[in-house]
Parts: C-alpha cells; structure tokens; sequence
C-alpha cells in the first residue's frame, strides 16, 4: 500500500492544532509532516514537539528552510487571510506545484464544500473553503436548490465569543464577503447574505446556523428529504452536524429583496442547525472550527487519495 502523502500546516493555534490532532488519529492518506508557528511559546507547536511532529516557529520562511520540506506534498493554511497572500506567494516560489488547502477567507483558489463540490476541485492547486459559517450552511443552500431554483438565500452563523480567536476576528469583514459570494458559487443561490454573531453567553453555547432561501414553488417533501439527505452527508465527516428542528416552509408574495431588485414571489424554507464540536482539542461547543477542520481533512483525503492513484 503506498504511503500516505505529507502535509505541513501554518498556524499552530486552536484551528491549526486541532487539525494536526484530526491529521494524527484519521488520517488514512494523509500524514502529519510539520506544525508552522510564529511563536515559539505556544501551545500547538510544544504538543506537536511531543507527539514527534517537526516543528518551526519561524513561519512560511521556516518551513522551506525545514528538511521535512521536500518530503510535504499538501500545505493547509489556518492563519487569517491576509497572511495566506505571502504564505501562497513564498510557497510557490519555493514549490510551483504543491497543493494549498486554504482555511481562511483569502479565496484564492475556488471554493470547496465537499459534499457540494469537492470533487471538482481536486486537481487545484489551492482550494479555498469558505469559512465556518459557509461550511455549515451552503449544503442546506445547496440541498434546497437541487429541488427547486433558490433566488436568494441568508445565512445566519452563531458561535461563541470564545471559539472566537485572533484570526477569526481579524477576519469578520473577508467571513461576510466570502461566505455570501460561496452561498452563490456553490450553493446556487442567485443572492447571498451572511451574518456572524458572536454569542458571548457563558457557559459558551455551541454554533447554531440558521439558513433562509427564497426558492422558486418547489414540493416541500422533496425539499425535506433533500435536506436530510445533505445533513446525513456532512455527519459522515463532522458527526456533531444536525438539524435542531424539523425545516419550516411559508409561501411568500411579493417579497423585495435587496440585489435581486424585484418583487418575489415562491417558496420561503427555513432550516435551524447545530454544530457539536468532537473536542479533540477545542471544547465541544467550538463547532464552528471543528466544521472547518474536518471538511479541510476531508478535502485533503480525497486530493491525496487521487494522487496516490496518479
């Protein structure tokens, strides 16, 4: 059986550690080869030291001055969206033809959702994928818009003030954007909306996810089995994924909806979600980071599983 490629990843906070951690327990095609930081006191790279992950606090810089460089295949970036700009230009310099997985909101590869369009990109050389609230939503966009033409869709993603690091907040504005322009790309919607809420009840409460699509008349049977159908999809990768209630479906008329610039009339379905994180770093209610690192190995697995067989 051929080895399992060798993946590097930047960041060594909550979402990068997690990851290596998901890395080191599941993965099949894919193998932890280094944990990039920038500081050498953080929690992420002294628990990869001692799980014999090599490890560098001098960023990008560091890990292609590293030895286990040659031997990694797959880099995923969990920094913010800012810093993946130098981190995919040195990367390339150094590597034209390694593979990104890119865990912020940079998007400069094509979004990937991998139970929506994962296998389309497996092939790129940077795939980007989306955000937290993206991941747990655009399946339900999407599950909705097999049935029937979505016009327009809003998300809203709650999560806890603290499963809110540095990177995340650092990013609020590119989390919006990006997450609406995937609700398009990917989910199908004509329009997209997205909101973050930073939930700062205490004790934390988990993500919940709350998605509105404004489709064309559609059978709401059908749309509830496609839903549930997508819901058991993302559970086989991120088993804390489920609907908190059964979806809800209310005919609208003459609906005006910003940037779609008429009146519109079909089928408003409401879909209530929760994200129950696996802990195996983070606490149980940081879903929204787990959603993330578990469909970035999802996405690796599959690139890796392909080039294996090349």
């Amino acid at each position: 059986m051929p080895q399992p490629l060798r993946a590097a990843i930047i960041g060594s906070g909550n979402i990068g550690t997690d990851l290596l951690l998901k890395i080191l327990r599941h993965g099949r095609h894919v193998a932890a080869g280094a944990l990039v930081g920038i500081d050498p006191a953080s929690d992420g790279l002294a628990r990869a030291a001692r799980l014999g992950v090599p490890t560098t606090a001098d960023g990008v810089q560091g890990l292609v001055a590293m030895d286990a460089f040659g031997d990694i295949d797959i880099v995923f970036d969990a920094t913010s969206a800012a810093s993946h700009l130098d981190n995919e230009a040195v990367l390339r310099r150094a590597r034209p033809g390694i593979r990104m997985i890119d865990l912020t909101p940079a998007a400069i590869g094509p979004y990937c959702v991998p139970v929506v369009n994962g296998e389309e990109h497996l092939d790129a050389r940077n795939v980007n994928m989306v955000t937290c609230g993206g991941q747990a939503t655009i399946p339900m966009v999407a599950a909705v818009h097999r049935v029937a033409s979505v016009r327009y869709a809003e998300i809203v993603a709650s999560i806890s003030s603290r499963s809110a690091g540095p990177g995340t907040r650092a990013n609020i504005d590119e989390f919006t954007e990006t997450t609406a322009r995937a609700i398009e790309v990917v989910g199908g919607a004509t329009k997209g909306k997205a909101i973050i809420v930073l939930n700062p009840a205490d004790p934390p409460l988990i993500m919940r996810d709350t998605v509105y699509t404004l489709s064309e008349p559609g059978s709401e049977s059908a749309i509830e089995a496609s839903v549930a159908e997508m819901v058991a999809a993302v559970q086989a990768y991120v088993p804390g994924y489920r609907l908190k209630q059964r979806v809800q479906f209310d005919p609208v008329q003459g609906l005006k909806v910003p940037g779609v610039g008429e009146d519109l009339a079909g089928l408003k379905t409401s879909i209530f979600l929760e994200v129950e994180g696996a802990a195996h770093y983070l606490p149980a209610f940081a879903g929204n980071l787990d959603i993330m690192t578990s469909a970035a190995l999802r996405t690796a697995e599959r690139m890796a599983e392909k080039m294996r067989r090349a």
